[in-house]
């Protein structure tokens, strides 16, 4: 397939981007910083900032998704707004190009018990709050969406870290996947296997779903 990408050199973008080269899919980098990426086999970087008037959905044509792993940065004073502002844009980009759209989101939005999720927890940590709620509200509009927009969200694990690539992760829908001891955890090389596998064998559209051990 050929895939647009966009938060190429993030923690989960960068991840997504190996496991889509490794399986011989054409990636289409958009970038606000092109040159934060280097030329290889089967990637293509363009110069596009999202949050940019005019929107950007002629940056997707002949594309077959875009995965999102739009970030408006951890430290930005204004970072719940602008991540809004960013993935509506997104949004509408693919809703005007016509394609399908991936968008990595957080595991705030899961839900720990009946009727709460994990980002209103009194332990969820302080520094990643605004984006927590950012990506909630995102999903929440996602949701409403009545134009026919096909999307998939993903939450990671509650604990998403560095680590090897084995191929192996179970699904879940709202609540977060735990192992034999209670944990949620995956690495993010093992989260960007089960994107490319949901690009690749849709089974989550217009919903979304969690992966972890």
């Amino acid at each position: 397939m050929n895939i647009a990408l966009i938060g190429a050199t993030g923690f989960v973008g960068s991840a997504v981007l190996e496991e889509l080269l490794s399986r011989g899919h054409q990636v289409r980098a958009l970038q606000r910083d092109p040159s934060k990426l280097a030329a290889r086999a089967g990637l293509e970087v363009r110069a596009v900032d999202v949050l940019a008037e005019g929107g950007f959905a002629t940056e997707l044509a002949g594309v077959d998704a875009v995965v999102s792993a739009y970030n408006a940065g951890w430290g930005n004073p204004d970072l719940y707004d602008d991540f809004l502002r960013g993935s509506d844009a997104i949004a509408a980009a693919a809703r005007d190009a016509g394609v399908r759209l991936l968008v990595v989101g957080g595991a705030g939005s899961l839900f720990i018990a009946p009727g709460q999720q994990l980002v209103d927890s009194p332990a969820f940590p302080a520094e990643w709050k605004s984006g927590a709620l950012a990506a909630r509200e995102a999903l929440n509009r996602l949701r409403a969406d009545s134009s026919g927009l096909d999307w998939t969200f993903v939450s990671p694990a509650m604990h998403l870290a560095p680590g090897e690539r084995t191929g192996r992760y179970r699904l879940g829908g709202e609540q977060p996947v735990v192992d034999a001891q209670g944990e949620s955890r995956i690495s993010v090389a093992d989260l960007a296997v089960a994107i490319v596998d949901e690009l690749e064998q849709p089974r989550h559209r217009r919903g979304r779903f969690t992966a972890a051990y």
